[in-house]
Formats: C-alpha cells, structure tokens, sequence
C-alpha cells in the first residue's frame, strides 16, 4: 500500500491557521445572566460575601433578613454547637442552590478567610465584643447583635478599635431602621418639640444581678458541644446543658445586665439618638418606685421606667420637651401631643420590629463605607448609659460619671466594675 504526502506551502498554512482563529474569535461567548447581574440577579462583583458565627434563634432570624438581600452571598457559618452548623448550611445551601456553605467550629478560621468581606455576629453576649474586635483585627466588617459589650470599659475600646481600623460595625438596634422611631426622634433632635428636658426607656426589669454556677453535667464530646469555646472570654465554670440555651447574658463571672442591659441596648439607645447622640449622663441616681433617673450634662433628663406607659408595644420611649412631646413603640404607631407636629408627612406604620431595613443599611455601607446607623460610637455611649445606670442599680446608689476620664468621679467601688479580667488566652 502506497502512502501520500501532501505538503502544504507555507502560505496556505498561514491563510489557514487565520481562518481559524478568526472563526473562534468570531465565535459567541456564552456568559450566564447572573454573572453580568441581569434578570435581577447581581453581578459578583457587587456582592457582599456573608460568614455567620454563633447562629442560635436570633442569629438564624438575622441570617433570613440577610438571605433576603439579592448582593449576598453567604458562604460559611461557625459555631460551638453541631447541630446548630448542620442546620444553618441547610438553609444557606437551599437559599443560594449549591452545597457552597462550609461549616466551622472555631471562628478564627472564618476570619482567616479571605474572601469573606462580613460577618454576623449572633453568639452569646459574653463573647459579643471580643468576637468583634477580633472581626475588625482580621480586617472583616460586622453586624453585631446586642448588648454588644459587658462593661463600660469594653465600650470605650469596642468604639477605638472600629474607628482605627476602618471597619463597618452595625450593632443590631434595628429601632433605628424604623421609621416611626426615627421621626420621633428627629422631632426631638430637631427642636420640634422645643427645648427638650425628659427621654424615658423602658428597661423591662429593673434587676441587677451577679452570674452564679449550675449544677456540674457531663461535658459533652467537642466536636458536639465544645463548652470551652463556648464560654470564651467568660470566667471558667462546669457544663451545664441550661447555660447553652435561653438568653444568659454572662456564661461566667461579674455583674449581670439584667433588663437595663437588655432592653436598654434598645430604648436607651433610641434616647442617646434623641439626644443628638451625644455623650452619656453624669449622673444615675438609685431607682425609687420603678424609676432610675440620669441627668445629662445639659439639665435633661433620662428617665428608666417600668410603668404609665401608652399602650404601644414592647420598647416603649417617650421623649418631652417643653412645647410638645411623642411617644412610640413596637407597634409602629406613635401618639404626638399635637398633630401639627406632623406638619402634614405620613409616618410608615410598621410594627414587630424587624431588622430588614437594619441589615440593608449595613450592606449599603460595607460598599460605600459610610456610617450606618447602629455604628459603633453610637453603641458605645448607649451602653455607657446602661452599664452606668447598672452600676447605680447594684450599688443602690447615686453615682457620677466622668465623660473626659471615662470613669465614675471618686468613686472606686463603682469603678471597679467598670471592667473585668477575660480569661486566657483572650484578649480584646
């Protein structure tokens, strides 16, 4: 059998060889919708990549108003707890379609990730405010769910450490995201309802108390529970199954924050934003009937109250001045002394307080950097507010605080429990 060779001159290989190329480049690339944004998908680059730490019942409710945004891409979730990682990939896995959300439990190894840009903090309080400094340190911007601090000590730094670092902190006071809160304190903010002279918060339990231990349980296998990180910064005590459900605001030793702290986070915080966000009263008088007044360097007044509320809802705040006052609450209502200080605007009614408008706020300024509402300066003074008006509570006493020392004024009872030791290793 005879072989042919054909040869091929040098010309036509060229001519052949740019046919070719000129047919792949004339080619469709075919690019999905979603990577270009369109059919209202967002494009990767304006996506906000999401990890989750300490996902418990608020964390998984904070998660779904997260999920809810198209620009998120949540990728990674940490907690102490198993069953709490396995089900937290479940949602995010069926939210976005994939099985992409990796499971931790160590949150040092989400903020190790570099692709991450945030993280939603949602872990016991005990860990709030080390958690997010480490956040910051690692170069992540937060939303973090409240108290976020134990301490006035802890505030101070929490406030530092954000302003240093350039990072978006959004402490989750979703009351400020509502806008019939908002309203009621641009009246007070903006002179509408005169000079103002009163701001009550409702505390929802005027207590303060000191964490103690339960019974000692079988500590259950790390991988499972791991108890040590669980406790974290939080002074050592035996595993009890109690402590790893329901609100505890301690998980170790010191002074508890009780209602004050709790609701405080929210209702004063609305009243610190009433104020002008200005900085915390000098001085907390003892409760007497219900009642724990602060006085601002200003003459006004910020009242704790448990009772003669309008019924409005829970986080009740009232803000007086001397020509007019409002009252709001959760049920998104408000009631104005006069309607003219409506001035003829439609206030949304929007009641429940959820935190969609809160956590949309947050992403807007992990893109723009700017300053969302619930920032951190913000939340530092309103915690101020708390853990001072805390410290008057305990000691059953009145106390003064000094704004320019950062400490309460010949005081050293009162001043020790302006911070306390975290165990080792950690550090804020």
């Amino acid at each position: 059998m005879s072989k042919h060779v054909t040869s091929v001159s040098r010309r036509r290989f060229i001519k052949a060889s740019l046919s070719v190329a000129g047919a792949a480049i004339a080619a469709p690339t075919i690019i999905p919708a979603s990577a270009l944004g369109k059919d209202g998908a967002v494009a990767p680059s304006e996506r906000v990549v999401v990890g989750g730490i300490g996902i418990g019942n608020r964390g998984t409710y904070d998660l779904g108003c997260f999920l809810e945004q198209k620009d998120v891409q949540f990728v990674a979730v940490c907690d102490v707890k198993e069953a709490r990682r396995v089900a937290v990939k479940k949602i995010a896995d069926e939210h976005h379609g994939n099985q992409d959300c990796a499971t931790y439990r160590d949150f040092r190894e989400i903020l190790d990730r570099k692709d991450i840009d945030a993280v939603l903090i949602a872990t016991g309080p005990n860990w709030h405010a080390t958690m997010a400094m480490n956040a910051a340190k690692a170069g992540k911007d937060m939303y973090c769910e409240k108290p976020v601090t134990k301490n006035i000590s802890q505030s101070l730094i929490l406030a530092e450490t954000m302003r240093r670092t350039g990072r978006v902190f959004q402490a989750g006071t979703q009351r400020r995201n509502l806008p019939h809160y908002a309203f009621a304190c641009e009246l007070a903010r903006t002179g509408k309802l005169g000079k103002l002279k009163k701001v009550f918060a409702h505390p929802a339990g005027m207590q303060a108390m000191m964490s103690g231990w339960l019974v000692p349980e079988t500590e259950p296998d790390k991988s499972i529970v791991d108890w040590d990180l669980y406790l974290g910064p939080a002074a050592w005590r035996p595993f009890n199954a109690k402590l790893l459900d329901g609100f505890n605001f301690e998980k170790g030793g010191g002074l508890v924050g009780g209602g004050v702290l709790e609701w405080g986070s929210h209702c004063v915080d609305l009243c610190q934003w009433a104020v002008g966000d200005c900085a915390p009263p000098v001085e907390y008088n003892a409760p007497q009937d219900g009642y724990l007044v602060a006085r601002y360097e200003n003459g006004c007044e910020l009242i704790f109250r448990e009772k003669d509320w309008i019924p409005l809802g829970s986080c009740p705040v009232r803000f007086e001045g001397e020509t007019g006052w409002v009252e709001a609450g959760d049920s998104g209502k408000l009631v104005l002394s006069s309607p003219e200080l409506l001035a003829g605007r439609k206030v949304e009614e929007i009641g429940g307080y959820p935190a969609t408008f809160h956590v949309r706020d947050f992403l807007d300024c992990v893109k723009t950097r700017g300053k969302p509402k619930g920032n951190a300066d913000a939340a530092c003074n309103a915690h101020i507010v708390c853990h001072a008006a805390n410290v008057a509570l305990h000691l059953g006493r009145t106390v003064r605080y000094d704004n320019t020392k950062n400490e309460f004024i010949d005081d050293v009872e009162a001043n020790r429990l302006r911070s306390e030791a975290l165990r080792e290793p950690w550090r804020l």
